[in-house]
């Protein structure tokens, strides 16, 4: 079973989304899009903490726990090392926190305008981006950075997302960011 525990703490959220909702989706579909979730239908909780918030939390977050003095759009906190995760969602007798997730409000709806989306398409993306660094995926190289991608393009599809990393086409030729 999943738990996506959502909390508004700051920024402009927009009050008639369902943020709940929308954050619960995106982590079922990131969990099953990486390989996880049939272990959502039995008896264990595997929880995930959906943060929204504002960008100076978010930086305060950045700078404190990972030395960079200013915002981004989401921070995941994981609470198992990568190699751990095969083993914890086998032993799915117990109960388990996957981590935390903080998005900053500016700094979504800045890169939402600039993308020209929706802020509740651009927050998906970045908590299926989140949740996947609670399961171990990385971008720290080039190829792990494209196999992430693909997985979250993938994953994104399924939500009837388009792909965040194809830029607008111009003449023909895709452009990647």
């Amino acid at each position: 079973m999943l738990d996506v525990d959502c909390d508004i703490v700051a920024g402009e959220w927009d009050p008639r989304q369902d943020w709940a909702a929308l954050a619960e989706r995106a982590v079922a579909a990131a969990l099953a899009g990486a390989g996880y979730g049939t272990v959502l239908d039995g008896d264990a909780v595997f929880e995930v903490s959906v943060r929204l918030s504002d960008d100076a939390e978010v930086q305060r977050l950045n700078r404190d726990y990972r030395a960079k003095d200013k915002p981004t759009n989401v921070l995941s906190f994981p609470m198992h090392a990568p190699h751990d995760i095969p083993a914890i969602f086998k032993a799915s007798d117990m109960d388990v926190l996957l981590g935390d997730l903080a998005l900053a409000a500016e700094t979504v709806g800045a890169e939402a305008q600039d993308k020209q989306i929706s802020i509740a398409d651009h927050a998906t993306h970045l908590i299926v981006h989140g949740t996947l660094h609670l399961l171990g995926h990385d971008h720290e190289d080039d190829a792990s950075a494209e196999a992430m991608e693909a997985l979250e393009t993938r994953i994104l599809a399924g939500l009837g997302l388009s792909d965040p990393y194809r830029e607008a086409v111009s003449h023909g030729v895709d452009e990647r960011q």
